[in-house]
C-alpha cells in the first residue's frame, strides 16, 4: 500500500475595498497563505490580471513547486551517489496561455550547480533525469518539464 502524505494550507482574500466583488475592478486580488508554524506568504494575481507585482501569484508558486521538488530530488540523489554539490541555483521559466481555459503549456528548469568535484559533472548531469522522474510535482503536471542544467 502507498503511503500517504496529506497537506493543508489556508488561503484567505484580503482584497474587499468596502464593496466585496461589485464590480470587476471594484477589488482588489490581494490574499495571504497561512499554515501553521510558517510566516504568512503575501498573495496576488499576476499583474497582467489586475494583480499586485509585489506578491506571490499562482503561476510562479506553481513553477516554484516544479522547481523546488526537482531539487530535492536532485539533491537526494547526488548525496546517494557520492557527488557533493556545494551549490544549486534554478532560474526556471514557465509559460502560461491565456484563453478559454488557459493552461501552462512548459516549464524549463535551468539549474546552475557547483560540485566540488567537476569530474563529476557527466555523473550529475545525469542524475537530473532521474530526479524528474521521482518528483512528486512534475509527476503530477499534465505538461512537459524540461531541464536543462548547468556546471562549475
Amino acid at each position: 500500500m502507498a503511503k500517504e502524505h496529506h497537506y493543508q494550507v489556508t488561503v484567505r482574500w484580503t482584497g474587499n475595498r468596502g464593496t466585496g466583488t461589485s464590480s470587476y475592478t471594484a477589488y482588489d486580488r490581494n490574499g495571504e497563505m497561512l499554515a501553521d508554524g510558517k510566516p504568512t506568504m503575501p498573495l496576488s494575481a499576476d499583474p497582467a490580471f489586475r494583480g499586485d507585482a509585489t506578491r506571490w501569484n499562482p503561476e510562479e508558486l506553481l513553477l516554484a513547486s516544479a522547481s523546488a521538488c526537482h531539487k530535492l530530488w536532485y539533491l537526494h540523489l547526488c548525496a546517494d551517489a557520492g557527488i557533493i554539490v556545494e551549490a544549486y541555483e534554478d532560474a526556471a521559466e514557465g509559460t502560461m496561455q491565456e484563453g478559454a481555459r488557459g493552461r501552462f503549456t512548459q516549464i524549463t528548469l535551468k539549474p546552475h550547480i557547483k560540485l566540488r568535484d567537476p569530474a563529476d559533472a557527466d555523473r550529475a548531469g545525469a542524475l537530473h533525469h532521474q530526479a524528474h522522474e521521482a518528483c512528486y510535482v512534475a509527476n503530477s503536471l499534465n505538461f512537459p518539464v524540461d531541464c536543462e542544467p548547468t556546471f562549475e
